[in-house]
């Protein structure tokens, strides 16, 4: 129980903590459910024929690296690793040949861990095609870039591709918990606070690595501070001391995420962008899942801003989909583009207001049958039951409007949507105004 683990010097903590075993590894349960590519391929019984090459894609800190390791460690079989950042096509060629004559005089298979595949070009990912088509290796390629962009087809239609997740607020804290207690880890040489592991927690914003390295360093500053007390504890103080960094007071079930996504809304509602930004930094820096807020970014720009700009939705979707293909820390800026636009440009709820009227209608039994005019018409029999009689083909009129009913006869000249004069909505005012006056001239 020593503060060895601690020494400057020594292996990170994150590296030290992985695991040797598929039953260690935190999240990614959906990966490894019995029967699984990559259960298979850690399985040291499976024949090695039936064996698949494998592509990991997700966020940094979610295990792909582990992942491979942990499959090496369990399989017996030869492992291989190489960074796409260091080596080329000859040192691709090299674990080729000595894979062959690994098989062909030990009956060995080779698993060949490539990580960061998407920074090999054309050319060296090509290299890796005949061991891959000819089984001399099994690839575990991990990839941070979409896959469907950064490996060409040939490799992509040779390996399963798998997709990992941001691990959980419960898997980060898993992973704390246990390097604070492991041998490997920090050895019991520490103790920590509920609402420091709760801070290291949502700093990680779903990457193990970036844990594992906050508690390494929050460890350090507790040694150091604690003085002539035997064993030391982390707390707050500490982790904010290691990472640089104000904790927020910021719970994602609790109070203050609602506050903030609250405050957040109101203030792009209210027009004013440099508060929407506040809200949106602390939200971002607290760890928020960036997806919730690009929700909320669309739901505001249907709600709020409407056909006062109809391309605040577009924009609003635009980050969205941005988020999502980018990820974070970049995601931040399509989040702040669409939050300034949105806070800046014109207002109008008349499209909430009108479903929201039309709904309650409904709700309350006023809907009334669809005029005998506007029925489907197409099936046999219909046109006896007058279906479809009178019906005018708006189409054949000069305008492309023609005076006819469309409401039942119950809701006859109810409003729903009643635009304002603000924005693109002055002008589509004016024109609901005058569609109004052709239609009622019956």
């Amino acid at each position: 129980m020593t503060s060895a683990p601690l020494l400057s010097g020594q292996t990170p903590l994150a590296v030290r903590m992985r695991p040797t075993s598929l039953d260690e590894v935190a999240g990614q349960q959906h990966l490894l459910r019995a029967g699984s590519p990559i259960v298979a391929l850690a399985d040291p019984e499976a024949s090695s024929p039936g064996a698949v090459s494998i592509i990991l894609w997700g966020p940094p800190g979610t295990g792909k690296t582990t992942l491979a390791q942990a499959i090496a460690r369990s399989s017996g079989r030869r492992f291989v690793e190489l960074s796409a950042i260091t080596a080329g096509v000859k040192d691709v060629r090299e674990v080729m040949q000595e894979a062959i004559t690994q098989r062909d005089l030990y009956g060995q298979t080779t698993i060949l861990f490539l990580d960061e595949i998407h920074r090999f070009t054309k050319a060296q990912q090509d290299a890796l095609l005949p061991g891959v088509e000819n089984g001399w290796v099994i690839l575990i390629a991990a990839t941070t870039e979409n896959p469907s962009f950064s490996v060409i087809s040939p490799l992509l239609s040779r390996s399963l591709l798998l997709t990992l997740q941001p691990l959980t607020d419960d898997d980060i804290a898993l992973l704390i918990d246990r390097a604070v207690d492991d041998p490997r880890g920090l050895n019991g040489s520490v103790s920590i606070d509920d609402s420091a592991r709760a801070a290291l927690v949502r700093l990680a914003s779903g990457d193990g690595r970036r844990a594992l390295t906050g508690l390494e360093a929050a460890a350090a500053v507790a040694v150091s501070t604690s003085g002539a007390e035997p064993a030391a504890r982390i707390n707050d103080e500490h982790v904010a001391q290691a990472v640089d960094r104000a904790l927020l007071r910021y719970d994602r079930q609790g109070d203050e995420h609602y506050d903030v996504i609250s405050a957040f809304i109101k203030s792009i509602r209210g027009s004013d962008p440099d508060a929407a930004l506040h809200y949106l930094a602390r939200m971002i820096e607290a760890g928020e899942d960036p997806r919730f807020i690009a929700r909320r970014l669309v739901i505001s720009a249907s709600e709020d801003i409407g056909l006062a700009d109809p391309q605040g939705l577009v924009i609003a979707t635009a980050a969205a989909d941005a988020v999502a293909f980018i990820g974070m820390p970049e995601g931040r800026i399509p989040l702040a583009e669409a939050t300034v636009y949105l806070a800046t440009t014109a207002k109008s709820n008349a499209a909430y207001n009108g479903i929201n009227a039309a709904i309650a209608d409904v709700r309350a039994g006023a809907f009334g049958r669809v005029p005998a005019h506007l029925r489907d018409a197409h099936y046999p029999g219909a046109k006896r039951l007058g279906h479809g009689k009178g019906y005018v083909y708006p189409h054949d009129a000069d305008h492309g409007i023609v005076p006819q009913q469309y409401l039942p006869d119950e809701l006859v000249g109810r409003r729903y949507y009643e635009p304002k004069n603000l924005g693109a909505e002055r002008e589509i005012g004016a024109r609901v105004e005058r569609i109004r006056r052709i239609l009622d001239d019956r």
